[in-house]
């Protein structure tokens, strides 16, 4: 007779997981830190080793033997319920491991610790060709995985977008963007015909990085990121690396001419920070603690940068900080003329650079291109030239060089194809929050008099302490009354321009 399994066993296993995933998560946080330049096949090897060893774990007995008792309706029953919650997540994640050959699944992490290498190479020597044939191959083993995972997902890509949020699907996802394009167009083409166009020069005055800091360290912590629970160090490519929820790593770089960049950036990564160091306690060591649905996690990371960040009220309190500890810099510079100016929105060609308004259209490209990568078999030779053309429609500029154009994110590198879409979404969900969140309570004056609490309180009552234990629609649905409505993020930005720029767009 088969053992009686127990929820115990279950959260054994579990555990075993996590904390393999956190070596991996600190050593990959090392790697984009401070690993020294050649050691990078040596790290290889040690996250090969340790892949094999969570494959061990994952795909083993113990994981078998879960998997057949728990799948007997009879034997789940017996579960609490957050443990039958804890199951159901465990059975659908194993479904990218269990089905994947060990080798071919090892090999994969090793092609993308060096991939990253060679897309940091090719950065460094702003060519291209370094990095392409590594993202062949990753393009390549991916489409090779996508039938081991697929279940019954429409397309190629659904697939890839599914690890990052269950459901989504490009049939979604086409529904959602088309209706932010078509309400971009017409607040744009307002904004450029009628629009009193502010001044933003001064926001390229030279500003050593330890002002920056001086300014933005305190700041982020008032927000609500915790110091004791978390560190902040330099990168390439910034981004936030959560071990546990009391260890949130978060990084940034820097410019002397752009003080813009770093300080909505560290608010942008301390978001996500928060959310990682408020998840319930209850939730140590399982999925729910880990793999938090992207678009969920942007949208706690894009309410700090462009809710919180781009609010009038925000910098109305904010501003004499600002100015005090920049000295001179900003000592012409009014409230007012700050404000409109930090607020201009203009076309970039970097997305992480991009304002608020413009900023979907770089995802939309994205969206676009990985779309005809996996569903359409677009030659990986063909990517820069579609990328340029891509830009020149949605955005009327067009990169001179790969690193503006299609070597600026490290995503591809990391074979996080599918990814892109959660930056869209979470500016939706973020906005559909604040509407809200501002029904209970005057987000404004909050903001104005710097009372931050109340707002970091709502957010971990409504967002943060269920982990990945709901789903972005369960989220959404709780906290706001209602699914997914993008006229809330059209309507906020709308209102916020129309000032900036005196319009009134009908």
């Amino acid at each position: 007779m088969a053992k009686q399994l127990t929820g115990d066993d279950l959260h054994e296993l579990l555990k075993e997981q996590a904390l393999l995933e956190e070596n991996m998560a600190l050593l990959s946080w090392d790697q984009l830190t401070g690993m020294p330049v050649k050691s990078g096949e040596f790290r290889a090897e040690l996250m090969a080793y340790l892949t094999k060893r969570y494959l061990k774990v994952t795909t083993g007995k113990k994981a078998k033997a879960l998997l057949d008792y728990y799948q007997l309706p009879n034997n789940q029953s017996t579960l609490s319920i957050d443990d039958q919650a804890l199951f159901q997540r465990f059975s659908h994640d194993i479904k990218y491991v269990i089905n994947v050959p060990a080798d071919d699944y090892i090999a994969f992490e090793r092609l993308k610790i060096m991939a990253q290498d060679a897309w940091a190479a090719a950065r460094e020597k702003n060519d291209y060709a370094i990095f392409k044939p590594y993202l062949e191959k990753l393009i390549h083993m991916t489409k090779q995985l996508i039938p081991l995972w697929q279940t019954d997902e429409q397309t190629p890509y659904d697939v890839l977008l599914g690890q990052y949020e269950q459901g989504l699907t490009t049939k979604k996802l086409d529904s959602i963007f088309n209706q932010v394009k078509q309400g971009l167009g017409a607040l744009q083409q307002e904004l450029q015909l009628n629009g009193e166009t502010p001044d933003n020069q001064f926001l390229h005055r030279s500003v050593p990085k330890g002002l920056q800091l001086r300014y933005i360290q305190p700041t982020i912590q008032r927000l609500g990121f915790d110091f004791e629970r978390g560190r902040l160090d330099d990168t390439v490519h910034p981004f936030m690396q959560d071990m546990n929820r009391n260890d949130a790593r978060i990084t940034t770089r820097w410019s002397d001419r752009d003080f813009k960049m770093a300080v909505l950036g560290l608010f942008h990564e301390a978001g996500h920070g928060m959310f990682a160091q408020n998840v319930d306690s209850k939730w140590d060591y399982t999925p729910f603690n880990k793999g938090i649905a992207m678009s969920i996690h942007e949208s706690q990371s894009l309410f700090n940068e462009v809710i919180i960040g781009q609010d009038e009220a925000f910098w109305y309190h904010e501003y004499p900080k600002l100015q005090d500890i920049f000295g001179d810099v900003l000592a012409d510079i009014s409230f007012e003329q700050f404000y409109d100016g930090w607020m201009k929105t203009e076309p970039t060609l970097i997305r992480t650079e991009a304002d608020p308004l413009t900023y979907p259209l770089h995802i939309i490209i994205r969206y676009e291109i990985e779309k005809a990568i996996f569903n359409d078999d677009l030659d990986v030779s063909e990517l820069p030239a579609l990328w340029r053309e891509k830009y020149r429609t949605y955005l009327g500029v067009v990169p001179e060089d790969d690193v503006t154009g299609i070597l600026q994110d490290i995503h591809w590198a990391d074979a996080s194809f599918g990814y892109f879409p959660s930056y869209a979404l979470g500016h939706l969900y973020a906005a559909q929050f604040r509407y809200a969140m501002n029904k209970e309570l005057d987000i404004s004056s909050l903001l104005q008099s710097g009372d931050y609490q109340p707002l970091i309180d709502w957010r971990r009552n409504h967002i943060w302490q269920y982990g990945a234990s709901k789903s972005p629609s369960d989220i959404l649905l709780t906290a706001t009354g209602e699914p997914l409505n993008p006229n809330y993020w059209l309507d906020l930005q709308r209102k916020r321009y129309e000032k900036v720029y005196q319009v009134k767009v009908d």
